[in-house]
């Protein structure tokens, strides 16, 4: 205060006819002391009160209200000998709490015995708040969701040292120093109460770049559903289902209603619908939180999730999670300073792409580069901290989300240089909450995972020039914009339109036009598209399409942006619609990949996740899949995305999970984990081993209903293997890979319970980096 006094003009300490230097000193002191008193008092009540203003919002008034307290604490001083104007005050109280912030957090963590000193504190501050209780005895679990970081992303950044913890839980800790900003908590030894959970693909020989030190997980690739995204893969996971989730977003003929997972009405009843399907309240019933999610998961404590947001009650408004993060002042300042260097941040880098003509590019303007900085910053800082206390608090098991990665790589790309610096923040969050996790009145077993991964590629609009819903209107004879109608793609559609209906190319004006139906509704979901058309209140058959529209299958299918159809014919069942009439008939015998048609590149249990979101009620009149490059797993977004996910194709389909030793492996040998409703079977018995319960052990091959399917994992090298649990063989090794990581072109047999038959064979399935960044 004294120093800014003295830069500052419109910042005073001393009265009009001057005061002698101690009587200066004397002022400043009781000004920072007001001011501090006023922060720890007045401060939580006004974060409380404003808790109707959205999250965004609270932290840029966090400058002002600092600035309002700052103006008080002044008027306090005796004798008036503290003024400043109001643009003054706010400048001199977000520096006083930034170098509060700063100093308190550097003697706090980069001084050990300081860090540990304050924690025990805040231990013993919750422990007296239980009454007396006894600390529970059985560890707790915790999940942490890696949003979009796909299996391959993972390994790949542990390679490059930007994920020190990972390496060190896999075995694979770098000998040398990781590069800037990826080094907090990497060196930490893991806490005895925090044995990291993570499940381990192995094979290949450490890089020169890492030490080999007992690993402490297990690392697992598993596979998505053919709706690869947030909502579909995190409602099973937490709820046990996703039947009756086509896509991200998708039209509801019966109701009329648009359903977008991450609306907080749609995602309120898509829980609603889960639970009454599975008759049980979700994973983290008894004792469990939610911090971050879509789905409250039957946790009896939620903050910042969005199935509830839509509630009045002040219980359970997400926003509520945010009054304990931001009623310290100095977090609140802290993570403001950090918000506006994120949006600086992304401005630079977006002017950075645009100069250098990156390609492929979308737009990063409006307000991306505020949305951005919530989802890094402020989303980041408020959920790890609601963690931390759900640890501190002793609570059995906490599901949360980190959604930074994955709204990154949506605009970066999943390989770029801004995604892979926004992996290594997250794993300085990791060595945070390992390190707090020493200190909480249980033993925690940190799980890791993936809700899904990103495929790359440009958007279907850059390729192409016009959009899906601009191909389909094409197809079926209706206006299409002027930009549109100028592509090759545009003109094409227009030509199959009229040569179906047996018409000249130059006719025009003066023809007789049919009766107009109401227009196709057309929905994105990364790169699967949606068609519905709402005034046929049934799903449209494949002859009835044909009647009403005949060119317009035909059209999609032999787009070369296409991948896929997927359509319902009133006599062959389910088809797969392809370039150059191909179709296969989902409800045949699929014997082998000759079988497959244009499934056959889109990997390993296509068919059986097609097959199965065909049986679902609310399935689009035409499921489109984009485009896939097997060569370098690049796919076309129908949405203007470079990095994408929610279809079939490459790395989206990747996702991992990453489980401590301790608790039993995933699965058996010789399969792989499907679908996330496996997932969720496999989370669920974890927490019942966690309570006393014997493991289940997975037989090799096998697929029993509700339970996962078998995969090819094993223990990370120098750990014996689990008792009654056979080690898979290993993968050739890989150079420059550490030891915990492996092959995943292993041919396997993967079945799900629900699908019916299945079909195996094996196709490498793994995404190259993206060559454009």
């Amino acid at each position: 205060m004294l120093v800014l006094a003295g830069i500052l003009p419109d910042f005073k300490l001393q009265s009009d006819d001057g005061d002698s230097a101690t009587r200066i000193a004397i002022t400043a002191a009781l000004g920072a002391g007001a001011f501090g008193l006023l922060s720890a008092l007045v401060w939580p009540l006004l974060v409380r009160a404003l808790l109707l203003v959205p999250a965004l919002v609270l932290g840029l008034l966090t400058f002002f209200l600092n600035g309002s307290l700052l103006l008080l604490a002044l008027r306090l001083i005796p004798d008036g000998r503290g003024d400043a104007n109001a643009e003054t005050a706010v400048v001199v109280a977000a520096v006083m709490s930034a170098v509060a912030s700063a100093t308190g957090g550097a003697l706090a963590v980069r001084d050990d015995d300081a860090y540990r000193r304050r924690l025990y504190r805040l231990a013993d501050r919750r422990r007296r708040r239980a009454d007396g209780t006894h600390s529970p005895s059985t560890p707790g679990i915790l999940f942490l969701q890696l949003d979009g970081v796909g299996h391959d992303v993972l390994t790949g950044a542990v390679g490059k040292g930007l994920m020190p913890t990972v390496a060190r839980w896999l075995g694979a800790a770098p000998s040398a120093a990781p590069s800037a900003g990826a080094t907090a908590g990497g060196s930490a030894a893991p806490s005895a109460g925090a044995t990291a959970t993570a499940t381990a693909e192995k094979s290949a020989a450490p890089s020169a770049g890492t030490s080999t030190v007992a690993p402490t997980h297990r690392l697992t690739p598993w596979r998505t559903d053919w709706s690869s995204q947030t909502g579909a893969s995190q409602l099973a996971i937490l709820h046990g289902s996703n039947h009756d989730v086509p896509a991200f977003r998708w039209y509801e003929k019966d109701t009329g209603e648009v359903m977008v997972s991450n609306r907080p009405a749609s995602a309120a009843e898509l829980q609603r619908r889960a639970v009454a399907r599975t008759g049980d309240p979700g994973l983290l019933a008894d004792g469990g939180a939610s911090r971050g999610n879509l789905f409250g998961g039957g946790a009896d404590q939620l903050a910042l999730v969005l199935s509830v947001a839509a509630r009045r009650d002040r219980k359970n408004r997400s926003r509520a999670g945010y009054f304990a993060y931001f009623s310290d002042p100095a977090n609140a300042v802290r993570t403001a300073l950090s918000f506006v260097a994120e949006v600086g941040r992304e401005i630079a880098e977006s002017t950075r792409a645009r100069l250098r003509r990156r390609r492929p590019r979308v737009g990063r303007g409006g307000l991306y580069p505020f949305i951005r900085a919530f989802a890094t910053v402020v989303e980041r800082d408020v959920v790890v901290a609601a963690v931390i206390g759900d640890m501190l608090a002793g609570r059995a098991a906490v599901y949360a989300d980190l959604v930074a990665y994955d709204e990154v790589a949506h605009h970066s790309g999943p390989t770029s240089a801004d995604a892979e610096k926004v992996l290594a923040r997250l794993d300085r969050s990791l060595a945070l909450i390992e390190q707090v996790a020493d200190h909480a009145p249980r033993p925690y077993r940190i799980v890791l995972l993936s809700d899904h991964g990103q495929s790359p590629g440009e958007t279907f609009r850059a390729r192409y020039g016009l959009t899906l819903a601009d191909l389909v209107r094409a197809g079926s004879g209706l206006p299409v914009p002027r930009r549109a109608r100028r592509t090759h793609s545009g003109a094409e559609a227009r030509s199959a339109v009229r040569a179906a209906l047996r018409r000249p190319v130059e006719e025009g004006a003066g023809e007789h036009h049919p009766h107009r139906h109401a227009e196709p509704v057309v929905l994105a979901s990364g790169n699967l598209g949606l068609v519905s058309f709402p005034d046929v209140p049934h799903r449209m058959t494949r002859e009835e399409i044909d009647r009403r529209h005949p060119a317009l299958l035909p059209t999609l299918a032999n787009h070369p942006g296409i991948g896929f159809l997927l359509v319902r014919s009133a006599e062959h069942g389910a088809l797969v619609l392809g370039a150059r009439g191909a179709e296969v008939r989902l409800d045949g015998d699929l014997r082998g990949p000759e079988d497959l048609g244009p499934l056959a590149d889109f990997g390993p249990g296509a068919v059986d996740a097609v097959r199965r979101t065909d049986s679902f009620p609310h399935t689009a009149d035409i499921m489109v899949n984009s485009w896939y490059d097997p060569r370098d797993g690049e796919v076309l977004a129908f949405e203007e995305q470079i990095g994408s996910h929610g279809g079939l194709g490459g790395a989206q389909s990747r996702p991992f999970l990453l489980a401590p030793l301790a608790l039993s492996p995933a699965v058996g040998d010789g399969g792989e984990l499907v679908g996330a409703e496996a997932v969720h079977a496999v989370l669920r018995r974890w927490r019942q081993e966690e309570h006393g319960s014997p493991p289940t052990a997975a037989a090799p091959g096998s697929a029993t209903p509700g339970a996962p399917t078998t995969s090819s994992t094993s223990t990370a090298p120098g750990v014996p293997e689990p008792s009654g649990v056979s080690a898979a063989p290993r993968a050739p090794e890989t150079p420059g890979v550490p030891a915990a990581l492996g092959d995943p072109t292993t041919p396997v047999d993967i079945r799900r319970p629900d699908s019916g038959p299945s079909t195996a064979f094996p196709v490498g399935d793994r995404a190259a980096p993206d060559k454009t960044h």
